[in-house]
């Protein structure tokens, strides 16, 4: 870390505006690392699950594919963990390099560590490099098929910042990239790519649009004035018509993922319990839809943070259909 620049201040006064108040990093980090991990998402948490949880659907729906469960699916399962980890902070770092000018002009993101000056952005850059380069120390532990596609998720990722300045749908971009795991943990244990793993990953995308749609209300009349683009200025007053639309599609290529991973090998009930998964994934989403206030942002951001267990209920029935 000594060729890194220090930051000005690492202090809790520097905290990031949408940062909960007890995270961890401005607790208990020690104060020169605080800017560089904030600077990683590393106080909001819920990106990294948002980013993993797609990992360990693959994993699951492989494993249920297959009916075999290997010691090296442990690995799997932690290698993505560190992986989400560490590429959630490199992709931000990166995001938070190519947006400093916008994010100078929005309340939300002004407090960001580039835009007010804790981190320069050779310093950012720098870690950038760092955080990717251990990322790619994990993935060169699965097999060939897994590697290329991790280095092929580089793409999305290095082209979602540019996303929300020239089309309407950033949020598309965000889900190619926030969802690539569910093909690469699939793809690490069978070896191939294979059609539930590409269903399962257009779910992911559209559960992307449900959640990240809620969360980019929150910037709209900043966006408006900067010019930056997204669903929910497009959508406005009809965003909720919309969440049910992706919703719907959440649950639909989910439950068709399902099918076709376990119409061949599995049992009746590990199907059933397979298949409520994206039922009840379902219903927590529609629980969400009813709090919505598109004009509250503190409700926003709640809603948003809600994705973490969303995304948790499908795993937890695929889980329970691997030892039915």
């Amino acid at each position: 870390m000594q060729d890194i620049p220090p930051a000005p201040d690492g202090s809790e006064n520097d905290r990031v505006a949408d940062a909960t108040p007890d995270n961890w990093v401005d607790l208990y980090a020690p104060a020169f690392s605080r800017p560089y991990l904030r600077l990683s998402r590393a106080d909001r948490a819920i990106g990294t699950w948002l980013l993993l949880l797609p990992c360990w659907w693959g994993l699951a729906l492989a494993m249920l594919f297959d009916q075999q469960a290997r010691w090296f699916d442990l690995w799997i399962f932690v290698g993505c963990g560190l992986g989400a980890w560490l590429m959630r902070g490199a992709g931000c770092t990166w995001n938070d390099i190519t947006d400093r000018d916008f994010d100078a002009q929005v309340a939300r993101t002004r407090s960001r560590p580039i835009p007010s000056g804790q981190v320069s952005v050779k310093g950012a850059v720098l870690w950038m490099i760092i955080q990717a380069l251990i990322a790619f120390c994990i993935l060169l532990t699965f097999n060939w098929a897994a590697i290329l596609l991790g280095i092929l998720a580089l793409l999305p990722v290095a082209v979602y910042p540019f996303a929300k300045r020239i089309t309407w749908w950033p949020q598309v971009f965000l889900g190619i990239a926030f969802n690539w795991g569910a093909l690469l943990a699939w793809t690490a244990h069978t070896g191939s790519l294979g059609a539930p793993a590409v269903v399962l990953y257009m779910a992911g995308i559209a559960w992307t649009l449900f959640y990240d749609t809620i969360y980019a209300h929150q910037d709209t009349e900043d966006d408006a004035l900067i010019g930056i683009k997204s669903t929910a200025r497009l959508f406005g007053e009809n965003t909720a018509q919309w969440l049910r639309r992706f919703l719907i599609a959440t649950v639909g290529l989910m439950g068709l993922a399902v099918v076709f991973a376990l119409r061949d090998s599995a049992s009746f009930l590990a199907m059933v319990l397979a298949i409520a998964g994206p039922w009840a994934m379902g219903w927590h989403m529609a629980w969400q839809l009813r709090s919505l206030d598109i004009d509250n942002n503190e409700k926003l951001l709640k809603l948003f943070r809600l994705n973490r267990d969303t995304g948790m209920i499908p795993l937890l029935f695929f889980a329970a259909a691997l030892m039915a």
